[in-house]
């Protein structure tokens, strides 16, 4: 397989058809089938998988293609139902069809698409399937409909990306055909206006890229291609023009953490509104919603802490009686040992997604709303369009947080944050919890990640795993040792 000719010739052979190395990819294709099947993720006949035929002695550009057909049930596909395609499109080998009432097997309808990313991407593989057409489109846009996904482990997999980190995806509506999905693929281009400047250069290519295939699969839309080259201009001008502002902040943290208590937010609201509310609440709370998952799965850990607490001797804990000696006494437990614990200001993961979930009752009925420094949102804006990723780390749990900034005196703020951390990543005095934050964010070394609080003996800990650390000085805040050694900031206008 030396010359063009010969491997063309010899990947066309019976023998190579039939050879281990298709063999294989079919086969790999027939697992991937039954496993996205068997999770969920495809469904019925519709849809396609394709892969390249991997061999060594092959180049890439003419390297066969093996395609999963429609009309057939994933889960129930095997080796022979498999379309074999030179690099240039051309069938070599069709599926025979199977007898009534097995529907006869056909060539994906996007097959003409899958050949064009090969040839133009050097890709592996390629899948499609009815409804993946939404996420073609991988950039944000904050003027057409999308979902917003988080916690995904693998997005660590993209540099500077972490768990926590928010992944938008625009949602292009479906069609009967994949042809008639390019005008709405061009409003969502069209519509594109914000994404962080060290992505632009690669959107740019994948502008450029899709307005190729269009072209390619159904010839010149008028003001379609156009358009999606005018954009790809347009944003190659921006990189240009921040450039520079990218440069300086890339010499700075790619991410801040912030605490609340003390930091973002006054200590006196959480003392005298947020503790009081929740303990004058405890009783009507549960007694509302006593039945439900979310209560129950509270009253599990609250169940747990207490019986740590009566075995280490606290003070205040209360043994809860069983379910067997009826609500009424299970819950007048429950209230002692929570208002227990509220008294001792402890943080603890049971009793702070107990205070969310009564927060989010006084949240929604507009009984609270979250209050924030003065200074704190248009440095949140701030930092949010110069591209730093911004993060809260707080006692409360995950759902208190998001309350208490989706509810400020200042509107909702939580378009600026990236991401919740409480106390389910550990205890926020303890090194080992820093080291996970600054894992999770997927930054290249810990001192990318600037850490504010209030707390001496969390700066402690988090300069311990090699964070930047400031502390927060406000009105209210407890007094901090001599020569800490820590710089201090009483606005995050100093940041």
């Amino acid at each position: 397989m030396t010359t063009n000719g010969g491997v063309n010739m010899a990947l066309t052979s019976q023998a190579y058809l039939d050879g281990s190395s298709v063999k294989q990819t079919k086969s790999l294709i027939t697992e991937l089938c039954r496993l996205f099947y068997t999770l969920g993720w495809v469904g019925g006949t519709g849809g396609s998988i394709t892969a390249k035929v991997h061999d060594d002695s092959v180049p890439k550009s003419h390297q066969l293609i093996i395609m999963s057909p429609s009309g057939v049930q994933k889960e129930r596909m095997v080796e022979e139902d498999m379309y074999v395609l030179s690099s240039t499109g051309d069938i070599l080998f069709s599926p025979s069809p199977k007898p009534y009432p097995h529907k006869p097997p056909k060539c994906s309808d996007c097959a003409s698409l899958f050949m064009k990313a090969y040839n133009m991407r050097n890709a592996g593989a390629v899948i499609h399937s009815h409804g993946m057409e939404s996420c073609v489109v991988t950039m944000l846009d904050p003027l057409a409909k999308e979902f917003r996904i988080t916690h995904m482990e693998m997005i660590k997999g993209i540099q500077g990306h972490g768990y926590y980190d928010e992944l938008v995806v625009p949602i292009i509506e479906n069609a009967a055909h994949e042809r008639e999905l390019t005008e709405s693929l061009a409003l969502a281009a069209g519509n594109y206006n914000s994404f962080e400047n060290k992505h632009l250069k690669r959107t740019q290519k994948q502008l450029l890229y899709w307005s190729e295939i269009m072209v390619s699969m159904y010839g010149e839309i008028p003001g379609l291609v156009p358009k999606l080259r005018l954009n790809a201009t347009t944003i190659s001008l921006k990189l240009q023009s921040n450039f520079t502002n990218w440069a300086l902040i890339g010499q700075l943290q790619r991410c801040i953490v912030l605490d609340i208590e003390g930091t973002t937010t006054p200590i006196s609201f959480v003392t005298e509104v947020l503790f009081p509310y929740a303990r004058e609440n405890v009783q009507r709370h549960l007694e509302a919603t006593y039945d439900t998952d979310a209560t129950q799965d509270v009253i599990k850990l609250l169940r747990s802490q207490v019986q740590d607490d009566l075995q280490n001797g606290v003070a205040d804990a209360v043994p809860i009686p069983s379910d067997e000696a009826g609500k009424e006494k299970v819950i007048a437990a429950l209230v002692a040992n929570v208002e227990g614990m509220i008294k001792s200001d402890r943080k603890i993961t049971s009793l702070k997604q107990l205070q969310g979930h009564i927060w989010q009752t006084g949240f929604e009925k507009n009984e609270l709303k979250g209050v924030v420094f003065d200074d704190v949102p248009s440095a949140l804006e701030k930092w949010h369009a110069s591209g730093i990723k911004v993060y809260i780390y707080s006692s409360g749990s995950r759902l208190a947080q998001r309350l208490l900034f989706g509810y400020t005196n200042y509107g909702d703020l939580r378009n600026y944050l990236c991401g919740f951390f409480d106390t389910t990543v550990g205890n926020k005095k303890e090194t080992k919890s820093y080291v996970e934050i600054s894992e999770s964010l997927g930054v290249h070394k810990p001192s990318e990640v600037l850490f504010v609080t209030d707390i001496y003996q969390e700066a402690v800990a988090a300069k311990a795993a090699g964070l930047e650390v400031m502390i927060s000085v406000r009105p209210g805040n407890g007094p901090l040792p001599e020569n800490h050694g820590f710089k201090t900031i009483k606005s995050f206008s100093e940041i």
